[in-house]
């Protein structure tokens, strides 16, 4: 009988931290993760995706990790992390090697070494590679390749996308988990994770653009012909919308974080939570009631319009605008018909998904991670994009149907080992 396998996802954001462990059975034909423990709470230690104080994160990591292994009846002894903020950059590589084998038929020897002439790229000593995705591979002049291991040739190139980001920011992550008392089993990018949760093969195929909206800032991911292409990562998310919506109804950040969920819940649901006897107020077209969130007296009733036109509203129509200048300045605009999909918890900001239809010319739909078993309920939702496909990832790279994972080419950089050797010399 084979051995269930034990895997457990760290996402840390700017506004959350969220823990998820699952079970893998390797009997399955299609392994599918089974989640056993889940657990979130507000974030502390973090600004805008970066670790700014050590021991307040370290506290939060503890006390999510905690809540979720009391739930799943076990402990875990490593994780997969989620990485984002500003310091992430990406670069597309191109590599050539001649065939070694002398009959012509390449192997997965040549392919490791394609890669790595790729990999040759001038970096600084304070930037680390997270990703080396090959996007295509060329034979002998012909494109389009995607495994070229049994074919034929004597020249083998490679066209690569390169995730990297800062060494200090990968080493204080690694810290911080390591004073949990956890190893890093892996550190994947935002937008690599959130791929696997919410897009379908058909979507990167024909071309997609990945928005991950979080707290503090928003990732970005283009895939074009099945892989990815361009990675950034924008210093604004969710909430510079709270903030707006603090300052301009005078209000607590708390409460301007209840408006905004409350603008953003279906109109029946708002209704039966606000009570019968405000059902005739809230039909009032603009007016929202608020009495049931315990606002302050002078807020039981505001205008909606004013709320979502003049506040909300431009603030959103800013943060489509930084997407759309991000897609022009990738160079791969006009070939994504697949348009955007949307994840990440400020994805369910009031008006989205129309404004942004309406600004940028594109189909816009919202992403739910799925391809999950279990403890389901609460992580079916656009803010659990990314743990769950931490998970998923995972259960990828566990996978042993023909060597193949969702992401096989997908390789973690040297930044564990680095992390590993500067984590050793500060122990007596």
């Amino acid at each position: 009988m084979a051995k269930d396998h034990l895997l457990c996802s760290l996402d840390i954001g700017s506004t959350k931290i969220a823990t998820l462990i699952a079970t893998l059975s390797q009997e399955d034909a299609i392994p599918k993760p089974h989640i056993i423990g889940v657990s979130t709470i507000p974030s502390r230690g973090i600004r805008k995706g970066q670790v700014v104080d050590i021991e307040e994160t370290v506290e939060a990591i503890s006390e999510s990790m905690d809540a979720a292994e009391r739930m799943a009846g076990c402990s875990v002894s490593d994780v997969h992390l989620s990485i984002g903020g500003s310091h992430i950059e990406s670069q597309n590589s191109h590599g050539v090697v001649a065939v070694g084998n002398p009959k012509g038929e390449i192997n997965a020897a040549d392919v490791e070494r394609v890669v790595e002439a790729a990999k040759a790229i001038s970096l600084p000593s304070t930037r680390e590679m997270l990703h080396v995705v090959p996007r295509e591979y060329v034979v002998d002049g012909q494109k389009g390749i995607k495994d070229p291991i049994g074919m034929t040739g004597v020249r083998l190139e490679v066209d690569t996308h390169i995730i990297h980001g800062s060494t200090t920011n990968l080493q204080n992550l690694t810290k911080c988990i390591r004073e949990v008392g956890v190893d890093v089993a892996g550190i994947v990018f935002n937008g690599i994770a959130d791929a696997e949760a919410v897009l379908s093969e058909t979507e990167k195929e024909l071309g997609v653009v990945l928005v991950d909206i979080g707290g503090g800032t928003i990732d970005m991911v283009i895939f074009v012909e099945g892989a990815p292409a361009y990675s950034s990562v924008l210093p604004v998310g969710a909430r510079n919308i709270t903030n707006d919506i603090a300052v301009g109804l005078r209000v607590s950040l708390e409460t301007a974080e209840k408006i905004k969920l409350e603008l953003s819940k279906p109109p029946d649901q708002a209704m039966e939570e606000a009570g019968a006897s405000t059902v005739s107020r809230l039909r009032e077209k603009d007016m929202l009631d608020l009495s049931h969130l315990g606002a302050e007296a002078d807020l039981r009733r505001i205008s909606r319009k004013t709320l979502t036109e003049g506040i909300i509203r431009p603030r959103i129509e800013e943060i489509f605008t930084f997407i759309q200048l991000e897609i022009q300045k990738s160079g791969f605009a006009g070939t994504t018909p697949s348009g955007i999909v949307m994840t990440g918890g400020g994805s369910s900001s009031y008006g989205l998904v129309e404004l942004g239809r309406r600004q940028i010319g594109m189909q816009v739909r919202i992403g739910v991670p799925s391809g999950m078993t279990g403890l389901v309920d609460e992580i079916l939702t656009p803010a659990y994009s990314t743990p769950v496909g931490l998970v998923l990832y995972a259960g990828g790279l566990l996978s042993k149907e023909g060597g193949r994972s969702p992401f096989p080419r997908i390789q973690l950089g040297g930044v564990m080992g680095k992390g590993m050797d500067w984590l050793k010399n500060l122990l007596p």
